[in-house]
């Protein structure tokens, strides 16, 4: 497990429209050495130009931003770099979570988390885990099982779809999955198209939300 340090620090670029919200969060992060704040963009457009040229590790974004929102950004910069990217937003709904997760966010934070728990957040996606806030946990809690399952017939998820959805809350991509389980990746899809019709669940946004709220639950 690498060691983030001064010497070598996690590496972000920040984006957010508010000077003060970037001041704000520019004072939580100094608490750990072993963050850097790289650049700051105060749009989606630049926020994405700035990760094409700085290559930081997380790109923390804002959803609503000038000429590119955060989502869209997102969705650019998870399709041209290896770059994590956490919505840090006042947006706790599904439709916001939603569309943040359909674009490939490894995390979905408020805006009033605690230095704390924000720098806790940061380290644990490096690790190559999900971070969400307690109150968007609530709400995937309340849609992660579609509505027309929650009376009938118990849905039976086997050993390796099982493994798979863990391997999905990693955030782990198909292709990923197949060289950790040594099995195609054409074998991963037929198991994701499987466990989203078994679950009724219509796109990847959905599954990625149940993996994370059913991560490590053993079935039989």
């Amino acid at each position: 497990m690498i060691k983030y340090t001064e010497e070598n620090p996690i590496k972000i670029i920040l984006a957010d429209d508010h000077e003060v919200v970037r001041a704000g969060l520019r004072r939580l992060l100094s608490v750990d050495k072993s963050i850097k704040i790289l650049d700051e963009a105060v749009n989606g457009k630049d926020a994405v130009e700035l990760v094409k040229y700085h290559k930081p590790d997380i790109a923390l974004l804002d959803i609503l931003m000038p000429t590119k929102t955060g989502i869209e950004a997102a969705l650019e910069i998870k399709n041209i770099t290896d770059s994590y990217v956490v919505m840090l937003t006042a947006y706790e709904d599904s439709y916001h979570l939603e569309q943040a997760l359909s674009a490939g966010a490894d995390g979905y934070l408020a805006k009033d988390i605690g230095a704390k728990e924000l720098i806790s957040s940061i380290h644990s996606i490096m690790h190559g885990e999900r971070a969400f806030s307690k109150s968007i946990i609530k709400i995937m809690q309340k849609k992660y099982v579609p509505t027309e399952e929650q009376d009938s017939a118990p849905v039976i998820i086997t050993k390796r779809e099982q493994e798979i959805l863990n391997l999905v809350a990693l955030g782990k991509t198909s292709q990923e999955i197949a060289d950790e389980l040594f099995i195609s990746i054409r074998t991963v899809e037929s198991h994701r198209y499987n466990i989203m019709q078994k679950l009724d669940i219509k796109n990847t946004a959905g599954l990625v939300r149940y993996s994370v709220m059913n991560v490590n639950i053993s079935k039989k």
